[in-house]
């Protein structure tokens, strides 16, 4: 079992190492900011505890004595390497970890990076895109967006962020001999593209699976209607950019609101920094639903 470090207290040492630097209580006292009383009572505490005389008082001043130089030395060094160590790690990026699926990251994060280092540039975001469930402290994730409900464990705190509304995509070249919206019956005859999610059934009100390419990822189900393969379901908030840019068009009116919905989650700590709440606030407002 390692002993405890047997130090004199870290006021005694400051004062110290700054009488020892100015030769004098005063000049001392100016620079730490307190009375010239303190600073002699500190210098002569630490004298008690080591049981060694630092100083020659003089009328004029302060002289160091034998022993009380080279522990300057020592103390002076320690108090160095503290300020440069304090300042390296001070100099480092603040760095927040988010945990995201795969799809968020692709149509929500990434598009808004740019806007992320404009608002907080001092903050470097790394971004975990995954289908699993994050353990916020074995997987050191800071922030996630997450397909969830309530109720929450007591220990997280979350803020949904938007709904489930369900929509059917696809490409204008797809749909370029046909006239929207489309009726079900016309929509039967287009190739589905299948997600692991697989709303197509609750849809369309078929009690059987329906044929199509499956892809395990909502984005890749997207890529695919993009590249005009198909036409994907998929959550409004992911395709919005694309409908509003004219890369992708709604194909039916008819929407579904399904659950469970996306929801911006972290644990409750009260080491929480100022970079993540910086981060959380800018999802929150980038994310949610109007």
């Amino acid at each position: 079992m390692t002993s405890r470090r047997k130090l004199p207290p870290l006021n005694a040492l400051r004062a110290f190492e700054v009488s020892g630097r100015r030769l004098s209580f005063q000049a001392a006292a100016r620079e730490l900011g307190v009375t010239q009383g303190a600073v002699a009572q500190q210098v002569r505490a630490l004298e008690a505890h080591l049981g060694i005389v630092l100083f020659q008082r003089h009328a004029r001043g302060l002289a160091l004595t034998a022993a009380g130089a080279a522990y300057l030395v020592d103390v002076t060094r320690a108090f160095d390497t503290l300020t440069e160590s304090t300042s390296q790690l001070l100099a480092q990026p603040r760095r927040v970890t988010i945990s995201v699926t795969p799809t968020v990251a692709t149509k929500l994060l990434i598009p808004r990076l740019a806007e992320l280092r404009t608002a907080i540039p001092d903050v470097e975001l790394r971004t975990v895109a995954t289908e699993s469930l994050s353990d916020f402290d074995h997987d050191q994730v800071d922030i996630a967006i997450r397909l969830t409900d309530k109720p929450f464990p007591a220990e997280l705190q979350a803020q949904l962020l938007f709904h489930q509304e369900l929509v059917a995509v696809a490409s204008p070249h797809l749909l370029r001999h046909l006239t929207l919206p489309l009726t079900m019956h016309q929509l039967r005859k287009l190739p589905l593209l299948h997600d692991a999610h697989d709303h197509w059934p609750t849809l369309l009100h078929a009690d059987k699976g329906l044929p199509g390419a499956v892809f395990n990822q909502t984005t890749l189900a997207l890529d695919a209607a993009l590249a005009g393969q198909g036409v994907a379901l998929a959550c409004r908030a992911f395709v919005a950019a694309d409908l509003e840019a004219g890369r992708l068009l709604q194909v039916i009116e008819k929407t579904t609101t399904m659950g469970p919905s996306f929801y911006l989650v972290r644990k409750r700590t009260a080491s929480s920094t100022q970079a993540v709440t910086a981060i959380w606030n800018w999802c929150a407002e980038q994310f949610a639903a109007n």
